[in-house]
C-alpha cells in the first residue's frame, strides 16, 4: 500500500514513523531538504524535496498511483489544497488535517466537493481524550471502543489499591463486576495477564468494561474520584478552547490562563461562560492568587512541554488531586510519569491513532473483520484494537476454548446487539460483532490474524 505525506512536522514524522514501522510505503513531502535527510537515516521511507502544493512535486513523489494522500502542512488550507491536487492527480484516497474551527465546523458541508475521505483536527481530538479523564478522574487515560459503549481505562495501582496482592482469577470472584484486566505495566516489563497473575503497588492496569462497570470497580475498590467541578487550564490555544467548550456544556466552572492580551479577548467572546485570566501561568504567584487550590482539575496546555512540565509539578505540589500534562516530545513523556503525573497526553498521538485506524481499515476493506479503532498503550508496547465483524468465517460461532489464539494475543471485550460481553471461553464470536482485541504485536489488519 503506498502512501504519500505531505508535510514532515510533529504529526507527520509520527505517522511516517508508525506507518512505515508497519510495512507501509511511505513517502514524505517536505520543503526542508535537512529535515528529509534526517528522516531518511532515521527510518525507511522515500522523501521528495519541494513544496506539497506543486503538482510537479506530487507527481515525483508518485501521487498519481498513491492508495492514500495525507496533508498535514502547518496551514489548513495548504492541506485542503494538497489533497483537492491529489485527488485530481490520481490519488485513490485523501485525508487533511484541519485545525481551525471554523473550517472543522464546516467540514461535514465541503467534505464530497472536496473530495476529502477523512479530515483530522487534533485539537479537538485530543481535547475529547482529555475531557474523559476529567470526568472520570480515577483513570489516568481513558479510551472508547464501540461508539463509546466499551471504555478501556488506564489506573495506577498504590500500596492502597483494594487489588493489590489478589490473582486475578481471585478478584473477579471477589468483586463480580463485568471487566477484563487485559494489559499491565510493570516498570519496563508489559504483560497481558491471565487468571494467575498477581497485581502489586505500581502496577499500571488496563481495565476493558463499560462505564457502569468500571465506575462499579473504583466504588468497590475504594478508589472511585468525584468528577472534576472547578478546571484551572493553561494556555489558551485551540485544545484549550475545545475542551473548555465541552466542560462547560456539561456544568464545569472552567479558568483559563493565558499570556497573550488578544487570544485572551477572543476566548472571553468565544467562551462567556469561562473565567479568562491574563497572566503568565509559569509565575507561581499568579497561580496562587487564582486559588489553584481549590481546583479540582489543573491541565497544562501551554506550547512549551517544559513549562508543562514545571507548572503541573507546582500544582501537585498544591495538592489538586487530578493533573492533566500535554507533552510532545516522547523522549520526555516517560520522565514526566516517572515524576508522578499521570496522565500525559500528546495531540501528535491521538492524531496517528486515528490515521492508523483509517489506514489499516482501508487497506483490510475486502477482509472480513475491519479494524475500527486503534490505540497505543504503554509507549506503543501494546494495541488496542476494535474490531467490526462483518460476515460469518471460520472463526465465528465457535467457542473461544476452541480457538488457538497467538500467543500475547487477547479478546478482551464483544459488543453484540448493544450487549458488552466480557468474554469466557465457551462464548463465540458472530457476525456483527464489535470486538476490541489487546495485543502485543504490531499491525494487526484482520481478526483472523490473531489466530494460529
Amino acid at each position: 500500500m503506498d502512501i504519500v505525506i505531505i508535510g514532515d512536522g510533529k504529526v507527520g514524522h509520527k505517522l511516517a514513523t508508525q506507518l512505515s514501522g508497519e510495512n507501509y510505503n511511505v513517502t514524505l513531502i517536505d520543503q526542508c531538504e535537512k529535515k528529509l535527510a534526517d528522516t531518511v537515516n532515521e527510518m525507511d521511507v522515500s522523501c521528495v524535496p519541494g513544496d506539497g502544493g506543486s503538482a510537479e512535486v506530487q507527481k515525483r513523489a508518485g501521487v498519481s498511483g498513491a492508495d492514500l494522500v495525507i496533508a498535514c502542512t502547518s496551514t489548513d488550507e495548504m492541506n485542503l489544497f494538497c489533497c483537492l491536487l491529489a485527488r485530481r492527480l490520481g490519488a485513490k484516497q485523501t485525508i487533511a488535517r484541519v485545525r481551525n474551527p471554523v473550517y472543522a465546523e464546516q467540514m461535514h458541508l465541503l467534505r464530497d466537493d472536496l473530495r476529502l475521505s477523512m479530515a483530522v483536527n487534533p485539537e479537538f481530538a485530543l481535547a475529547g481524550e482529555i475531557a474523559r479523564v476529567l470526568i472520570f478522574p480515577s483513570a489516568a487515560k481513558m479510551e472508547v471502543f464501540a461508539k463509546g459503549r466499551v471504555e478501556l481505562a488506564e489506573v495506577l495501582l498504590t500500596e492502597k489499591s483494594a487489588i493489590v496482592g489478589i490473582p486475578l482469577s481471585g478478584l473477579y470472584k471477589k468483586y463480580q463486576i463485568k471487566m477484563l484486566i487485559c494489559a499491565v505495566q510493570r516498570g519496563a516489563k508489559v504483560y497481558i495477564p491471565d487468571g494467575n497473575f498477581v497485581l502489586e503497588a505500581g502496577d499500571k492496569i488496563h481495565i476493558a468494561a463499560s462505564h457502569k462497570e468500571i465506575e462499579k470497580f473504583f466504588r468497590l475498590t475504594n478508589s472511585m474520584r468525584s468528577q472534576a467541578k472547578n478546571v484551572m487550564i493553561c494556555g489558551g490555544g485551540r485544545v484549550a478552547y475545545y475542551l473548555a467548550r465541552q466542560l462547560l456544556a456539561i456544568g464545569m466552572h472552567v479558568k483559563i490562563v493565558e499570556q497573550n492580551e488578544a487570544r485572551c479577548l477572543e476566548l472571553s467572546e468565544l467562551l462567556p461562560k469561562a473565567t479568562i485570566i491574563h497572566g503568565n501561568a509559569t509565575q507561581h504567584e499568579l497561580l496562587e492568587e487564582e486559588e489553584i487550590e481549590k481546583a479540582d482539575a489543573f491541565v497544562a496546555l501551554t506550547g512549551m512541554d517544559e513549562e508543562n512540565i514545571i507548572m503541573s509539578m507546582y500544582a501537585k505540589m498544591r495538592g489538586v488531586s487530578k493533573i492533566v500534562t500535554k507533552v510532545n516530545d516522547e523522549g520526555l513523556e516517560n520522565m514526566v510519569e516517572q515524576l508522578g503525573m499521570e496522565s500525559v497526553v500528546s495531540a501528535k498521538n491521538v492524531t496517528a491513532n486515528l490515521i492508523t485506524g483509517y489506514v489499516r481499515a482501508m487497506k483490510n476493506s475486502m477482509g472480513s473483520a475491519n479494524v475500527e479503532t486503534v490505540y497505543k498503550l504503554v509507549g506503543g508496547k501494546i494495541e488496542a484494537l476494535g474490531f467490526v465483524i462483518r460476515e460469518k468465517t471460520r472463526y465465528t460461532g465457535i467457542p473461544l476454548k476452541d480457538l488457538t489464539l497467538k500467543e500475547n494475543h487477547l479478546v478482551a471485550c464483544i459488543v453484540r446487539k448493544n450487549q458488552i460481553i466480557i468474554p469466557g471461553g465457551n462464548d463465540t464470536l458472530e457476525a456483527g460483532d464489535n470486538v476490541i482485541v489487546v495485543s502485543m504485536a504490531q499491525g494487526l489488519e484482520d481478526l483472523k490474524d490473531i489466530l494460529r
